[in-house]
């Protein structure tokens, strides 16, 4: 079920009417929980087993954690927790590739279920919580399972870790119309970073990507400026809709992204690119690496480990794998240039980022190669390869530089559409109607289902 297909609506509506008809935790989350489980078996009924599956191992071990004083006890529990949750994710994700790798043919024809990447560390994440002590186990099993499967950040994060999530669960929250109302605009100003923008741009990626030798230099640089907008709309588009969906049932999910092409320095744009991801890869595993205690040469060798395995986190192929050691060198390597800031800071990090963005898109290295080639070939505009500006492309690009650019100015606050302006109801209409003319004809995924 996807968050721009109307059947998704009519579940919506049913979901925020009966939850606020509930008027007791229990009813509440149970209603939630049910509601949550037939949004994940409507991709694939047979995986809402590996989510119980999952959930009840997680529970059991924070559990067990929680109540052992022996050191070595809990890091055996803890043990079972990433044994359990990185075996499954690296049966369904890897094992095929890891195949591949040696020059084997893969022996079974493995189905990967949507979502895992996400609710495995999600998972992973709160058994190391509790081990570590900064959370107590959770010791309601329909919560636990509700904070796993709760549908709005299921498939595509953002991931929401225990301890900002199962407080919340402790009693019923009160409607807030303010609140109602915020949940709302964010769901259109996804809708419309997806539907308006995000597939916009992908028509042109799409056609480019498949055949860059059939186009021009300037034509193939287009489409790696088009996909560099395409994922971050796409994906913000996603995490938009997800926080608003949580707003109209009274929850809090943690902010995702802070417009990361503003960036003046590649740490920056991780820090403003899917957050709770980098947040995640941080806290469990570039700090406990060592981070930057121990010295810059390990500093280097930790952002190296850190960001080739975000990469490898992201899918099962070498493009993915070349694009974490393409970050990771970078911020080796942007150790020596700290003094630059500004424009000159910008400028670097923006080619990082793009030249990374080509091995993310491209279907292999070769594909990614040609790309490569193309952008920097000599002549580039010469002989019978085409030269294709699409209009409504550029339009996409040129909303993408006016919106970065608006928010870091006085009018960062009229693009909230608080519900007290009097421009909000006039803009939601014309953005409603504006969603409902314009919008592309098919079924676009969101690129972040792939993970």
């Amino acid at each position: 079920m996807n968050f721009t297909q109307p059947e998704f609506w009519v579940f919506l509506i049913v979901v925020v009417t009966i939850t606020w008809r509930c008027r007791t935790v229990s009813g509440r989350h149970t209603w939630l929980l049910l509601a949550s489980y037939y949004f994940y078996a409507h991709w694939d009924i047979r995986f809402t087993a590996l989510l119980a599956f999952s959930s009840g191992v997680d529970f059991a071990v924070g559990l067990a954690i929680d109540r052992s004083h022996d050191p070595r006890r809990r890091r055996a529990w803890l043990m079972v927790s990433v044994c359990s949750n990185l075996g499954v994710l690296a049966f369904f994700k890897y094992f095929n590739f890891f195949v591949a790798t040696i020059g084997s043919e893969a022996p079974w024809n493995i189905i990967l279920p949507v979502g895992i990447s996400f609710f495995t560390f999600q998972t992973l994440s709160y058994t190391i919580d509790v081990y570590r002590r900064r959370i107590k186990a959770c010791d309601n099993l329909r919560d636990f399972a509700l904070y796993v499967a709760f549908f709005p950040q299921l498939v595509a994060g953002p991931i929401v870790r225990a301890s900002a999530f199962l407080p919340q669960l402790r009693r019923v929250p009160g409607f807030s119309r303010r609140r109602f109302y915020g949940g709302f605009q964010q769901i259109l100003r996804g809708l419309a970073k997806k539907v308006l923008i995000a597939d916009r741009l992908a028509e042109t990626v799409d056609v480019v990507f498949a055949g860059p030798d059939l186009y021009a230099s300037s034509t193939v640089w287009l489409a790696v400026l088009a996909f560099a907008g395409q994922i971050y709309y796409d994906f913000s588009g996603y995490t938009d809709i997800a926080v608003g969906v949580a707003k109209l049932l009274g929850y809090r999910f943690p902010v995702n992204f802070r417009h990361p092409y503003l960036a003046t320095s590649l740490s920056g744009f991780w820090q403003r690119w899917h957050i709770t991801l980098s947040s995640w890869l941080r806290d469990y595993l570039y700090i406990p690496l060592g981070g930057s205690r121990r010295g810059v040469w390990i500093t280097r060798r930790n952002w190296m480990l850190t960001m080739t395995l975000g990469g490898l986190w992201h899918g099962a192929a070498m493009t993915f794998v070349v694009w974490g050691v393409w970050h990771g060198a970078a911020l080796v390597v942007s150790g020596w240039f700290r003094r630059w800031r500004g424009l000159l800071g910008w400028m670097g990090t923006m080619a990082v980022v793009l030249v990374g963005w080509i091995f993310f898109r491209a279907d292999s290295l070769q594909a990614a190669g040609m790309i490569l080639f193309r952008m920097v070939e000599l002549g580039g505009e010469q002989g019978t390869r085409l030269t294709w500006w699409p209009p409504l492309t550029l339009a996409a690009l040129a909303v993408m530089v006016i919106e970065h650019l608006a928010w870091k100015t006085r009018l960062r606050p009229a693009m909230r559409l608080r519900a007290d302006r009097w421009y909000s109801p006039v803009v939601t209409v014309i953005l409603v109607w504006t969603l409902a003319v314009t919008a592309p004809v098919g079924y676009h995924p969101f690129v972040y289902f792939q993970f």
